[in-house]
């Protein structure tokens, strides 16, 4: 028997934009256009009748933008959207209004490689048909660091020092780092993150979690410094390393061939941080497609180190912790909006 084809739903203001994105994702034979919207009424009304799988949608469009639509759509409607949007800023306010993943558009014409987009975004067409979106999908709510009360504390635990945390995510990763590292205190040790997202994209995301977070956060830069209270986000396109000298841990950002699919590479950043810190290190694996990351955090339980995988019903995409949960490389499997609490525990309870 067959399998079924992803329906899709294209919204987009451009009827020539429109016409180029049913042509290419029509191409592949797992998908199916089920119809295409000019504006954000139009998509409301052809998300009811026609019940499509995933809906493609533009951010800059008439009468109401793609984020305000987002916020409406949820609660109603959750259905998987992968957002095609040329702003930075504009795809990460769409993550956070409930957006699976987004995909750079073409900005000025002849200057972007049209296949290359459209194969990436049937990739991630295909990703979020298998997405779980939940009624209405829980989000984060921004708030100024200085307006957190109470929230989580830290002891001064001996055994707690010369530690490094290392997070890696994909798909639906945007916001669950955002919901494990926002309520750590200034004096969490460094923190060192790889998020599979573009150049440009990279920078933004750390200026965003800076104005929220208690700790300090920065997109890396090559011979950064991983120290307490900070959290330094790889850069697009560069992978990042974590090495040590007599003055403690820093980062290593450097271009490179992709690993396991990707560039910058959770399973680059894990490697690393097991052969540099090992059980001096506690290695979180959140929502992604795939399996980067897995042999990493693998190799890093191995040497001692204290792993956290997300689990099944809070990831958006349960595909990295699953495969890492395979390979016998996690320590313990928690719900997203335990993690950051569990990382506190384990750094207030730590023996030497």
């Amino acid at each position: 028997m067959p399998l079924s084809k992803i329906r899709v739903l294209i919204v987009d203001d451009s009827i020539t934009f429109r016409r180029a994105l049913e042509i290419g994702l029509s191409n592949d034979l797992n998908i199916e256009i089920v119809g295409t919207a000019m504006d954000a009424i139009d998509a409301m009304d052809k998300i009811k009748a026609l019940k499509p799988d995933v809906v493609t949608l533009d951010v800059e469009m008439p009468k109401m933008n793609g984020i305000e639509f987002l916020k409406k759509l949820m609660p109603l409607h959750p259905v998987p959207v992968v957002v095609v949007s040329s702003l930075p800023l504009n795809a990460l306010d769409a993550l956070q209004a409930g957006a699976v993943d987004f995909v750079r558009k073409p900005v000025v014409k002849g200057a972007f490689d049209m296949n290359n987009f459209i194969s990436d975004l049937t990739v991630k067409v295909k990703v979020a048909s298998k997405a779980h979106i939940s009624s209405p999908r829980p989000r984060p709510v921004v708030r100024p660091a200085a307006s957190i009360g109470g929230g989580l504390t830290l002891a001064n635990n001996p055994a707690s020092k010369n530690l490094v945390i290392a997070i890696g995510a994909s798909t639906g990763g945007t916001e669950a780092i955002l919901e494990v590292v926002r309520d750590l205190p200034a004096t969490t040790p460094g923190i060192i993150v790889v998020q599979h997202m573009p150049p440009v994209f990279t920078n933004m995301y750390a200026q965003r979690l800076d104005r929220i977070c208690k700790m300090s956060v920065k997109e890396a830069v090559n011979g950064d410094r991983v120290e307490q209270g900070k959290i330094i986000i790889a850069a697009g396109e560069y992978h990042l390393r974590l090495l040590k000298d007599a003055n403690g841990y820093f980062i290593r950002s450097e271009t490179g061939a992709k690993v396991s699919g990707h560039c910058p590479s959770v399973d680059v950043m894990f490697d690393s941080v097991a052969t540099t810190a090992g059980r001096n290190a506690v290695g979180v694996i959140l929502t992604g497609m795939g399996a980067d990351g897995a042999k990493g955090i693998t190799k890093l339980h191995s040497t001692g180190a204290y792993t956290i995988g997300q689990d099944k019903d809070s990831c958006v995409v349960y595909g990295m912790p699953m495969e890492a949960f395979k390979l016998g490389g996690i320590s313990k499997q928690f719900p997203l909006n335990q993690i950051g609490g569990e990382i506190i525990r384990y750094l207030n309870t730590r023996k030497i």
